[in-house]
């Protein structure tokens, strides 16, 4: 399974990295890719993040999982960015898993209308960025192939979602295990 992170500037640190590392550990090939043609991305706290590539070297790639972190004003540059949009159009239309965190479920994928007619979450306050009203406020939300995390705090909940619908609930107990934390 190969993954594609895009980083924009704002993003949130936790809702980036622990899925990094989580999906890692399961074995996955994950990317992080900066939307911009630098590879140094900084973090809504300051954090300096270097990307795997630039935007103009991930959109020549091809990967059967995207997920965007939250954060502001990350989620905002990440809804600005054409290859984005392109990409999780053309992936969740593939049926491959689209995923997001925070306020990206909100100001990412439901202003590329992904989520019509479909369950998700969102971070509390972030339902006001689309025209979208009935986020549920569950902490993550499968619905087919799109999964959706309300904040860093479920960044582990929703880390582990993906690996149990990419490769299995065996593996996704796994990684948990490991990490010592509790489902």
């Amino acid at each position: 399974m190969r993954v594609i992170v895009y980083l924009a500037t704002g993003f949130e640190e936790v809702e980036a990295l622990i899925p990094v590392d989580m999906m890692r550990r399961a074995g996955m090939d994950v990317v992080l890719s900066s939307i911009d043609e630098e590879k140094m991305v900084e973090s809504s706290h300051s954090v300096k993040v270097e990307a795997d590539m630039t935007l103009s070297e991930s959109d020549r790639e091809d990967f059967d999982i995207v997920f965007l972190p939250g954060g502001m004003p990350g989620a905002v540059n990440l809804s600005q960015c054409w290859s984005v949009n392109e990409r999780i159009i053309r992936m969740a239309g593939n049926g491959k898993i689209v995923s997001a965190i925070c306020a990206s479920p909100s100001v990412v994928l439901a202003n590329a209308g992904l989520l019509n007619g479909r369950k998700a979450t969102c971070y509390p306050g972030c339902e006001g960025y689309s025209e979208k009203k009935d986020f549920l406020p569950d902490g993550v939300v499968v619905d087919e192939n799109i999964i959706t995390g309300k904040s860093a705090g479920f960044a582990f909940d929703l880390s582990l979602k993906i690996i149990e619908k990419a490769i299995s609930k065996e593996k996704a107990d796994e990684v948990a295990s490991a990490v010592y934390f509790s489902r």
